[in-house]
């Protein structure tokens, strides 16, 4: 089973914790097995101002864990106690994946797992990171990175973002989408890098939600940016701007990741051939379906079956 623990620390933060902890720490029977979860710190800690948390004493939990993951911090100009960067300087000798949670990015930086590799936090702090640890490549458009083993997220919404695309790197993107359907969060916002990627859920109440649904149940169709701006009644300048506001991105990029998001699915929930699967998702050929694929998701689309059928 893959064991998570979440290290608290005095100054570490409630809404992020608790993200991991909805992620990670409540088996909703969704895959089997699901993470076996431990909140390890001080004997209790206190949560931003709010909440005051029991924990197993200390950090040894952490010596045996797969995934560790380090919240963000209240004050990013304090040093991050010892006992803390210790911990995870050993997880990381041994190989264990770590994430950071928004300014939890400051305890890794602290502890020099992000020396030469690119990271994110909150946009507001990347300034400071970037100054405070020259020898970390500072990124703060994206919403996470994944640096396998080390991974780090920006600020609170994008805390979600990164612990989804770990449960989709685990256990695939069906059972993501299911967790987000249950969290009532939308399964994928691009982290900005190559991943295992599904599809942004419509936005309730956005200007496009029709027709990002209508073209969700037309991807087997040759659509087009003109046919989506007719069926919006909108030009094709004034949708590309509603879609770069709403989805991060441009129509025809959105299509594409539907279109790989639709794949993906039937992938791991379908027998379908390779060509049928590039017919139902609007790829045309199975050469062009492992094209984009591979160069999107990392991986030939016979590799990812059979990673996540057997799962």
């Amino acid at each position: 089973m893959r064991s998570v623990v979440l290290a608290l620390y005095e100054g570490a933060m409630l809404f992020e914790a608790a993200t991991a902890i909805e992620v990670f720490g409540v088996d909703r029977e969704l895959a089997r097995p699901w993470y076996e979860f431990t909140v390890c710190g001080p004997r209790a800690a206190w949560l931003g101002e709010l909440a005051h948390v029991s924990t197993s004493a200390g950090y040894g939990p952490i010596r045996d864990a797969h995934t560790v993951i380090v919240p963000s911090c209240h004050d990013v100009d304090a040093e991050p106690p010892a006992a803390v960067v210790a911990a995870l300087r050993a997880a990381h000798a041994r190989g264990a994946r770590i994430m950071s949670l928004c300014t939890g990015a400051f305890v890794l930086a602290a502890a020099g797992l992000l020396d030469g590799r690119r990271a994110t936090t909150h946009w507001a702090h990347a300034e400071q990171l970037a100054g405070r640890y020259p020898r970390v490549e500072v990124d703060a458009t994206v919403l996470y990175v994944d640096e396998e083993p080390i991974l780090t997220s920006a600020g609170k919404a994008a805390c979600m973002d990164l612990c989804l695309h770990v449960v989709r790197t685990d256990h695939g993107a069906a059972v993501a989408n299911a967790l987000a359907r249950t969290l009532v969060v939308p399964p994928h916002r691009s982290g900005g890098q190559a991943q295992f990627i599904t599809a942004p859920s419509p936005v309730a109440g956005n200007p496009l939600e029709t027709v990002m649904r209508w073209a969700i149940e037309h991807l087997d169709r040759p659509l087009t940016v003109r046919e989506l701006a007719a069926r919006a009644s909108m030009s094709t300048r004034n949708l590309a701007r509603h879609f770069v506001a709403t989805t991060g991105t441009t129509p025809l990029r959105w299509l594409h990741n539907q279109r790989l998001a639709l794949a993906q699915e039937l992938l791991e929930t379908t027998d379908a051939g390779i060509d049928q699967i590039a017919e139902r998702t609007g790829m045309g050929t199975a050469a062009t379906l492992r094209r984009h694929f591979n160069r999107v998701v990392g991986v030939a689309p016979d590799h990812y079956r059979r990673t996540f059928r057997t799962r």
